[in-house]
Order: C-alpha cells, then structure tokens, then sequence
C-alpha cells in the first residue's frame, strides 16, 4: 500500500472507512472514488514535494558568510608614570599587569623591525648593533681585579705556593678520596675524577681523620689532596688542599652527573694529559683559584688526545666540563662530553694545609654580606 498508493495502508483504511459512513452504507461506489482520488492527491503531493526538494539541492547555493569575529578590545593606554603595585585589588591588579606587559613586548618588537628595516636599508653604512645589558658587563667595579702588566701581581705569583708547578720544578701528584662511607655514586665520581686528572690515586677514607691523612700525604710525595663529601646518597661538598704549604678551598658541589647520566657522551677518555682552560678568573683571589685548578694537571698536556678539562666561572659559580674535540673539517669543530660535570661555588680559601680549628682563613664567603648585590662578583 505505501508502494501503490504513498501512504501506509492505517491511513488508506481509515479514508476507505469515512467514505462508506458518509455515504450511509447504501452508495458506497461514490464514497469510496472520492477515497482513492483522496490518496491519489496525497501521492502527487508527495512527489512534487520530492521533486522540489531534489530541484533545490541541484541549484547552487550561496555560500554563508564566516562568523565575525567579536571586537577586540582596545589596548588601554597606560602613562609614563604608571605603577601597578598602586592597584589594591589584586585580580584587577594581575590584569593590568599582563596588559601591560602585552603593550610592551608589542612595542619592542615594534622597534626591532624598524631597527632591521633601517639597518637593511642603510647596508655598509649602518651603525654597528647594541651591546645587550648582562649582568655580565654590568658587574660593580673591583679594586682587585688583575692587571696583567701589574709587577706586584708578578711577583706575588712568583712568589706564592704554586711558584714550583708553574716553574716545572715539581709534577703533581693527586689524592682522591671521600667522607666516611660514602654511597656508590660518590665513589663512582672518584674514579671517574681519576681517570680526568692524570697522576691520580684514589683511597678509600676508613674513618681517618684529615689532620692525620695529610702528613701521610706529604710522606708520600703527593701535591694535592681532594676530597669529595656528600649528603643523603649526594655528592655536595670538595675540599682542595694543595701540599705541602696550603692553601685550602672548601667549595659547595651541586648538579653532579656522572658520565653515564649524560647523554651522547663520547667513549671512555684516554689516558692522555688534557689541556686545561680556565675562564673568566680575574680578581686577584681568582688568581688564585684558577693557579690552584691549573696546578692538579700535568703542565704539558699531549694534544695528540684531543682532550680538555674546562673551569668556566660565570657569577661565581665554576662550571667543570671534560671534552673530547673532533677536527670535522678545516673550518668546523665538534665535542664530545666525557664527563663527568659539575658546578663548584667557593666558601672559603685557607692558608695553609686543612685545619678546622686554628686555621687562619683568608678569605669566607658571608652570604649576608657579600651577595647584597646581584652585580658584585669575588672570582
């Protein structure tokens, strides 16, 4: 029936059925024509009904306009002399203080294009680039800093305890060792330590005092003495003590990485003597520090290895790095870390060999006092 007629055959019925009892059941004929000729309509509308919809869906549509954006809202304009810590409210005063930045950055961006466009435009002609404002080249002046041509400092370094390292008069000779039972990665930094410095050995502490290590130490023949201290399973401490005269430094370690922890670290180093670089060391305790880093290498280091063990001192923090350099070509060089790497920040600088007690320092870092500013630098 919905095939024949196009409506379900409940509908067909019901029409069928209003025609008899219209026509009092006597002239059915006629009640049911006009029922059929009912349906027939329906399914005409039907189809016409389809044939529009398909009609419409062949025509082209127009395409509907994108959604407009809502406004913006328009970047507020602050005065020259605006304070955001004057706002109270603190959710309005964080919104502010995010426009303002916003406003800022798009007004230094703003200036560099125009730099570059200038500079572009200008070509040969241009003013050489602006030196940025580190804390670097903002550094507070230091009275100590060294001169190179200053005769006083010549003869101090003539003079001092590492006078006979750098006269070739002595070769150094290293002793490595730990606090008392030191956990596997202090005595994994030992070792790997001893495989950087040339001539080096590494004890096991057992329980002895430092008073009592060091003359053994000088029986011996050795030059230095380093120990590494830790705490909870950490290394965080090293202790160098240049013999037989002193001094001693105590610095704080901090971001120990072994050679395993460190990724695409090179092979296993040589047992070739590595250059040695020392940066930035520049005031006269400086000196003194970096103669006292130099003076645990040999003084001739065989290039043939490739190798270098760097003391980078940045805002008086010393970076240790050991690499391995590779020529690629005539122009390009590559490294490779070694490890292992840490960073190393003075506390204190000793005359003498190790004493706790009756030792005269002569220098002490005293937070408090000496990091009052950002600008102020020792090394």
């Amino acid at each position: 029936w919905r095939r024949r007629w196009g409506r379900p055959l409940a509908e067909v019925a019901a029409a069928l059925g209003a025609a008899i009892s219209g026509s009092g059941g006597g002239g059915g004929a006629g009640g049911i024509m006009e029922a059929m000729i009912t349906v027939n309509k329906g399914k005409a509308r039907a189809k016409a009904k389809a044939k529009g919809k398909k009609r419409r869906e062949a025509e082209p549509q127009p395409e509907p306009e994108p959604p407009q954006p809502p406004p913006a809202d328009p970047e507020p304009q602050f005065p020259p002399n605006f304070n955001v810590s004057e706002i109270k409210n603190k959710q309005r005063r964080q919104l502010m203080y995010q426009r303002w930045r916003r406003l800022q950055r798009k007004e230094q961006l703003a200036s560099k294009k125009k730099r570059q466009k200038e500079r572009v435009a200008l070509g040969d002609k241009a003013p050489p680039k602006e030196v940025p404002k580190t804390i670097e080249n903002q550094r507070v002046y230091d009275e100590t800093v060294v001169d190179p041509n200053d005769e006083e400092v010549a003869f101090d370094e003539a003079t001092d305890e590492f006078s006979s390292y750098f006269s070739r008069e002595t070769t150094p000779m290293i002793l490595i060792t730990t606090s008392d039972r030191p956990r596997w990665k202090t005595v994994r930094l030992c070792v790997q330590m001893s495989k950087v410095i040339p001539n080096s050995h590494v004890y096991y502490r057992r329980g002895l005092a430092l008073k009592k290590i060091i003359p053994q130490c000088m029986a011996r023949g050795f030059t230095d003495l380093l120990v590494i201290n830790e705490d909870r399973k950490v290394p965080n401490g090293l202790v160098v003590s240049h013999l037989p005269n002193g001094p001693t430094a105590h610095f704080k370690m901090s971001n120990a990485r072994l050679a395993k922890e460190l990724k695409r670290r090179g092979k296993e180093p040589t047992k070739h003597t590595p250059e040695v670089i020392l940066n930035n060391f520049s005031t006269r305790l400086g000196h003194s520090i970096g103669r006292m880093f130099a003076s645990l290498f040999p003084y001739n280091p065989q290039f043939l290895g490739r190798q270098v063990a760097t003391f980078h001192n940045q805002r008086d923090y010393i970076f240790f790095r050991f690499h391995r350099y590779i020529f690629r070509n005539e122009k390009k060089v590559g490294l490779q870390e070694l490890g292992p790497r840490f960073t190393l920040k003075l506390r204190s600088l000793q005359k003498g060999t190790f004493d706790s007690k009756y030792g005269e320092y002569e220098w002490v870092h005293k937070r408090h006092e000496m990091d009052s500013s950002r600008r102020k630098f020792h090394l």
